[in-house]
Formats: C-alpha cells, sequence, structure tokens
C-alpha cells in the first residue's frame, strides 16, 4: 500500500489559505518528500505523520517555490532525532543549489546524499518503491518529473510447495525469489509462485509544459499528481513554462492514469473546484488538489485515488 497526502498546492509564494506545492508518501512506515517549499515542515506537523522516518527528498527543480524550506525542514528531521542517511534527488545542478542552501543548515546528525539525475535515470526510494525521472520544460532551468512504482509479488502456491515435499520453514525463501534445496530435494520460485501481478505506481509532475514523452512516461499509473497553475489560459500556461487544467487532464488521460490530482495553482485560480470543469471535460476522473488530500493505493484497487480525501485544515488549504 502507498499513502499519500497533498502537503500544498500553491504556486510562486505561500497564501494566507494556500500552502506551496509538495506531496509526502508514505509506504510500511517510511516517508517520501516531492518539493520543498518554504513553510512545508507547517502543514506536515499539522498533519502528524512525523519527520523521523523521512528517507528521501525528490525536488523537480530549483525555483524558490520548490526549495526554499529545505534548510527548515532538515532541522525538523535533525531535531526528530533521525541519524540515518536522507537521499536527496533531482536535475542537474540540483547539488550546487543544495550546498547554497546548506550553509545555513551545516550541522546535521545524519548525511544528507545528493544525487543528480539525467532523463530516464531509475532510483531506489524507501519502503522497496523503484523512482525514475523524466525531463520537463520549464524557462530557464532543468525541471524533472518523477515516476514511482511498488512491485507486488507474485502470488504464492501452498498445494504446490506441498506437493514437491518442500519443508515450510523454506517456504519464504521461496516467495522471495530464492531457489532452495532439502534433503532429498529441490525447488525453484518458478516451481511454486503464480504469474506476475500487477504493482502500483503514481506520478508526480510540475512546472513544465506538456510533451509527447510524458503520457507514455506515466502510462496506467493509480495516482497523477499534476501541476494546473492556470484554469484555462493555454497562452499565458505556454509563456511561463507551465500547464493549464485542460493541458494536465489530457496528460493523465493518454497514460490511462486511475486518478488526477490538480496542484500548483496559480494566484488567480482562487477556488480550483469552481474551474474544475475544465478538466473534467478532458479527463472526468480528476480531483482538485488541497492541503489535507489524502489517498491509499492498494494492490488489486484500480482508481481508489479519485474518491479518497481528508478534510482540509483551516488556515492550510
Amino acid at each position: 500500500m502507498i499513502d499519500l497526502l497533498l502537503l500544498g498546492t500553491g504556486a510562486m509564494q505561500p497564501l494566507p489559505d494556500r500552502w506551496l506545492s509538495s506531496l509526502l508518501v508514505r509506504v510500511d512506515g517510511e516517508l517520501v518528500l516531492f518539493d520543498c517549499g518554504e513553510g512545508t515542515q507547517i502543514p506536515w506537523k499539522t498533519f502528524g505523520w512525523g519527520f523521523r522516518r523521512l528517507g528521501a527528498i525528490c525536488l523537480s527543480h530549483w525555483h524558490a517555490d520548490h526549495i526554499a524550506g529545505l534548510p527548515g525542514l532538515l532541522h525538523a528531521v535533525a531535531n526528530a532525532g533521525r541519524t540515518e542517511t536522507v537521499h536527496l534527488v533531482g536535475p542537474v545542478g540540483i547539488a550546487r543549489i543544495v550546498a547554497g542552501l546548506r550553509v545555513i543548515a551545516p550541522h546535521l546528525p545524519y548525511e544528507l546524499a545528493v544525487r543528480e539525475l539525467a532523463d530516464g535515470e531509475a532510483f531506489p526510494l524507501p519502503g522497496g518503491l523503484a523512482g525514475r525521472a523524466i525531463i520537463g520544460l520549464h524557462r530557464d532551468v532543468p525541471c524533472l518529473g518523477y515516476r514511482v512504482d511498488l512491485a507486488r509479488a507474485r502470488p504464492f502456491d501452498p498445494g504446490a510447495a506441498v506437493a514437491l515435499g518442500v519443508p515450510q520453514p523454506l517456504w519464504g525463501r521461496l516467495q522471495r525469489g530464492e531457489p532452495v534445496t532439502w534433503s532429498g530435494g529441490r525447488a525453484t520460485p518458478e516451481d511454486v509462485l503464480g504469474a506476475p501481478r500487477r504493482g502500483l505506481a503514481f506520478g508526480y509532475l510540475t512546472d513544465t509544459r506538456p510533451l509527447p514523452t510524458m503520457a507514455p512516461f506515466f502510462a496506467d499509473v493509480d495516482l497523477l499528481v499534476c501541476e494546473g497553475t492556470y484554469a484555462e489560459d493555454a497562452a499565458k500556461a505556454t509563456r511561463h513554462g507551465h500547464m493549464s487544467f485542460a493541458e494536465a487532464a489530457a496528460i493523465a488521460r493518454g497514460a490511462g492514469a486511475g486518478a488526477l490530482w490538480l496542484t500548483h495553482f496559480g494566484a488567480a485560480v482562487s477556488d480550483p473546484a469552481a474551474d474544475l470543469h475544465h478538466a473534467t471535460a478532458v479527463f472526468p476522473r480528476t480531483v482538485p488538489g488541497y492541503s489535507g488530500l489524502t489517498a491509499s493505493l492498494v494492490f488489486g484497487e484500480r482508481g481508489q485515488a479519485g474518491t479518497t480525501s481528508a478534510a482540509s485544515v483551516p488556515g492550510s488549504a
């Protein structure tokens, strides 16, 4: 299972009723953060997920509304008692920017390991998640979107194991994909495991123009979290390297996504729900994001992310 919590949905600067865009993900108690604008730790603290288990940070790019909250967050994680390494990934050049921000957060009780990613590069994440990056198009800085997958184990056939005479204490090794031997016998995973099963996947995409590579990259994700900086002004979106609601919805439709969460709203989009028809006309399973929106992606439950949410907290919508 993958739990997702939208911490904020704003662009450019935090507003009294809207924190900056960021997404928090939890798998088996391990946390991954996507983007970290100023104040990110405030809604995080509000919703009570805790800082101690943060193992990775994925940054889309280094404009301030996506990274300026990093020094404060690093201190929050330190104060929570973490000593294990925190991994940070981002586009080429991110190491220099993070080093600059670390001038005001130089002493941490854990290592911050920074990795710069190329287009299409795969990388591991906590909780058994597998990440992959895609290059975007956003004005003057390199920008990455992310796809994250969680594989599902193949079904185990106890009857086949019994028929082969496999001692029960060895079953776990077969389930993990290891061959086993015992007195008088040998078995491989292929002997007792069924066909591969569909896993879980989500995408995170912001501060980019839509590109032809994006729908195939996010193919069949259960949830796409995507910017909708402009409700309908496609010309302005083009000039500023962003997307309209309809453009985000077109990517979700082309990808065959289970659901779409819109985020990264410009200040002119005062009520995303009122403008939602621009997206739902293209992709009906679209939800206007807000701080506190949550979903749990569960094996075998396709499309649940479009309907599961938590109540918004005043002052952090």
